[in-house]
């Protein structure tokens, strides 16, 4: 008889502190399996474990490549890996970043819910963003259970609240109830295997680092005029949702949310380019201004005080949108008398 024996987390924004208080929760006794990611930097020390070793009862580890899973456990993803299990073994994947993360949340619930199905159960806690929220659909696709942190409780409420939107969760509590809500439900019966849906199966192949073919990828997605901030590639719009999300042809994923806050980014650090290249050209035909009237140039000086005053002005629409003002209300007057 099968149980809910093997259980997956996952956080990000003061996730470090929530894990190191829900480990000191468990059991001593906790007979399953427990897997963890934390979003870190891609040249991270691996010092998670020790950091929630300090605090837990059960022995934690870094997840190594190879290793056979065992009851009682709790292995944590090493930097710049996507942590997977695949039959009973830990896999650190090297396929491409998802939301902008290597290891990702979305790859380790995919794949314990293909490895595991029913006896699996994904666990979303505080974070920003929703990495998570599509691979706990998935999780739940395959028949395990799902467990949120409640929004009101975390940190930071964006994961927490995205899980809820993507999927019906099973279950959603405080923090402080996680642990022994988790312990209990580890000893009840799980249900029969389910069916696995190819599409998650496939994209777990993308996260352990094998290529997906276009063909492959039409299956599951369809094109859209939208570039892959990664690469420059085209983005495919997945076909199920919520969460709304996009792969390209090399692999990187991005839920919706996710891309439009990189696209902003982008679209920011634009703004200020455009900025710093203008004020420069403001510099430079200040001095040619002066310069031509020096040297008696009356029209040479007069057009380069034009265009310098003409670049004042885009200068201080830009200054408007990088701050978010509204810069629609400013005359654009470039070829009358104000400048």
């Amino acid at each position: 008889m099968f149980r809910h024996d093997v259980i997956a987390i996952g956080g990000s924004l003061g996730a470090v502190d929530a894990l190191r208080e829900l480990g000191g929760a468990f059991p001593a006794d906790l007979d399953a399996a427990i897997f963890v990611v934390v979003h870190i930097g891609p040249h991270g020390n691996n010092l998670l474990a020790d950091v929630f070793g300090q605090t837990s009862s059960l022995p934690v580890e870094t997840a190594v490549d190879g290793t056979q899973v065992s009851p009682g456990r709790i292995y944590v993803a090493p930097a710049d890996a996507h942590l997977l299990v695949i039959d009973n073994i830990i896999r650190l994947g090297r396929g491409p970043r998802e939301n902008m993360a290597r290891p990702a949340i979305d790859p380790l619930f995919r794949s314990v819910g293909v490895d595991y199905g029913p006896r699996a159960i994904g666990v979303v806690l505080t974070g920003s963003l929703n990495d998570g929220a599509a691979g706990l659909a998935d999780l739940k696709r395959c028949g395990g259970l799902t467990v949120v942190q409640n929004p009101a409780d975390a940190a930071a409420d964006e994961m927490p609240l995205g899980a809820l939107r993507a999927t019906d969760v099973d279950y959603r509590a405080p923090l402080a109830e996680l642990g022994s809500l988790l312990a209990k439900l580890s000893r009840e019966s799980a249900k029969l295997a389910s069916h696995i849906p190819d599409d998650i199966r496939l994209e777990v192949d993308i996260a352990l680092g094998r290529t997906a073919s276009s063909e492959d990828l039409a299956r599951i997605a369809d094109p859209c005029a939208i570039s892959c901030p990664a690469c420059g590639g085209v983005l495919s719009q997945l076909k199920r949702s919520p969460p709304l999300r996009f792969r390209c042809q090399v692999g990187h994923a991005f839920t919706a949310d996710t891309l439009a806050t990189d696209k902003e980014a982008s679209v920011d650090e634009a703004l200020r380019v455009a900025l710093r290249i203008i004020e420069e050209r403001i510099v430079l035909t200040a001095k040619m201004a002066e310069d031509a009237q020096k040297s008696g140039r009356l029209a040479a000086a007069k057009a380069n005080e034009r265009r310098m005053k003409e670049g004042r002005f885009y200068a201080e629409t830009l200054r408007r949108a990088i701050i978010d003002d509204d810069p629609t209300d400013v005359r654009v007057a470039v070829d009358s008398d104000e400048f």
